[in-house]
């Protein structure tokens, strides 16, 4: 590959210093329609009868299954690198958003 079609190929990605401390999340909560995955991100603490959404994410099904991909990869190679990653039991938490899958 030439050098032009190698920067033409590039994308500078940016991150600023809020978005890099990140959002603490313990749920996901996941609905989709036949164009998109809505992906919300949620912080519940225990005791606390209500919580927020702290982010969301809405991804076309395409980018949505290449995100599964990508995490099972990197879970993958996180589980050889520091070993299984144990699925603990949680008891169930009571929402009532409508249809919708957990993870």
């Amino acid at each position: 590959m030439s050098n032009s079609n190698q920067q033409q190929d590039q994308i500078n990605i940016e991150l600023d210093e809020v978005t890099a401390e990140g959002i603490y999340s313990n749920l996901a909560i996941i609905n989709h329609s036949s164009s998109e995955f809505v992906l919300d991100f949620v912080s519940i603490m225990p005791g606390i009868p209500k919580a927020k959404v702290k982010s969301r994410i809405v991804l076309t099904p395409q980018h949505a299954k290449r995100l599964l991909k990508a995490i099972g990869e990197n879970i993958h190679r996180f589980e050889i690198a520091h070993g299984e990653i144990k699925d603990t039991e949680q008891l169930p938490i009571p929402l009532n958003f409508g249809p919708a899958g957990q993870a």
